[in-house]
């Protein structure tokens, strides 16, 4: 397994560090450039909590594993991380990795809190043990689907692949749009090629199509199929997971990859903390943050607040979730218990739908925001 060199971000002075597990996608098939985004944020929070002493005089340290978007990798990098001792697990950007990671954890007794996964069902109880700050993909996608709707889109097609994560998508999505007059067609990418997929999007009368589907295969060929076929000029191309956010996406479709309309998690406008990060992130990474890497950021935030304010034993840190009120890059960060949500939840993430202008495809215009 893949370990990057842990960090400390400060001389160790005397005493143990604080060790933390940090669970990233840093290899295919893992969207290897969100992975870097988050462990960025993780390693700049983290040499700040070390700068500003510590946990109670401790370096904070974390002990980084590659997931590469396997979830059986991600169990087994929590059984590993726990025999090794860490105080906490957090990260992972992939939810079916995350749900494998937190099922892990929960039977272990070891709290992770989860960076960027968002779906709902991230155990399969109840747990005290596991808390999440982005938001759940049920309140997001829903979020998206009124964007659709207020835009003048009721018959929507679906290019979906299958998993947890995009058959849940599916679902909430076709429970939102039904009782408000929109309608959902399934096009399985399993069983058609991008161009067998434009044939039947040209027949299907629906004048949006979101991607639902791995990046860049098969998305990039898909939006290069959809935006050359002269009989699809019209058609509005989604992302809700948010595959046009990273650079990669500009990269391998230029001009084909604008105005393709995505979830983010950011707010309007940040706060001194969240300029001040965002130009400490663009510095280290050489290009603008993504929501992902402000996540990253956040949670070593929120998971310092627990350790200084409820010490390290993994039982006092997750008696600590619903304690936690800490100012985040995003704004103020605190855990409640959200319905049909099995885990603490910060019940008030910003959430954005934007696009890059075609204008100028590296700036981004914010559509629709809750």
């Amino acid at each position: 397994m893949t370990t990057p060199p842990s960090i400390s971000g400060a001389e160790r002075t005397g005493g143990s560090t604080v060790q933390v597990g940090a669970l990233v996608p840093l290899t295919r098939p893992g969207w290897v450039e969100a992975g870097q985004h988050l462990l960025a944020g993780l390693e700049l929070a983290a040499r700040e909590v070390n700068d500003a002493g510590g946990i109670g005089g401790r370096p904070l340290e974390l002990v980084v594993r590659d997931t590469a978007a396997d979830p059986q990798r991600a169990a087994a990098a929590v059984d590993e991380l726990a025999g090794l001792g860490v105080a906490a697990v957090v990260g992972e950007y992939h939810s079916v990795v995350a749900r494998a990671a937190a099922g892990r954890a929960d039977a272990l007794g070891l709290p992770f809190l989860c960076s960027s996964a968002v779906l709902d069902a991230l155990t399969e109880q109840p747990t005290q043990w596991v808390a999440r700050l982005p938001p759940p993909q049920s309140r997001g996608w829903q979020v998206y689907a009124d964007f659709l709707l207020g835009a003048g889109h009721s018959r929507i097609a679906v290019a979906a692949q299958p998993s947890v994560y995009w058959a849940a998508g599916t679902r909430i999505l076709r429970d939102h749009l039904a009782p408000r007059g929109g309608t959902l067609v399934e096009l399985d990418m399993n069983a058609l090629t991008p161009e067998a997929m434009c044939d039947e999007l040209a027949d299907s009368g629906a004048t949006a199509l979101l991607l639902l589907v791995g990046h860049p295969e098969p998305a990039v060929p898909i939006v290069k199929s959809v935006r050359h076929d002269p009989r699809l000029t019209e058609i509005l191309i989604g992302a809700p997971a948010g595959q046009p956010e990273l650079a990669e996406w500009a990269k391998l479709l230029g001009d084909d990859g604008a105005a393709v309309p995505f979830l983010r998690y950011l707010p309007k406008s940040f706060s001194p903390l969240g300029a001040r990060v965002e130009t400490t992130l663009r510095e280290r990474l050489g290009a603008p943050p993504s929501f992902v890497a402000y996540e990253g950021y956040d949670t070593i935030v929120v998971l310092a607040e627990a350790l200084r304010s409820h010490g390290t034993e993994r039982a006092r840190i997750a008696e600590s979730w619903p304690c936690v009120a800490v100012e985040g890059t995003r704004g103020r960060i605190e855990f409640s218990r959200v319905p049909g949500i099995s885990v603490w939840q910060w019940a008030r993430t910003p959430i954005q739908v934007v696009d890059r202008d075609p204008a100028e495809p590296d700036r981004f215009r914010i559509l629709h925001a809750d």
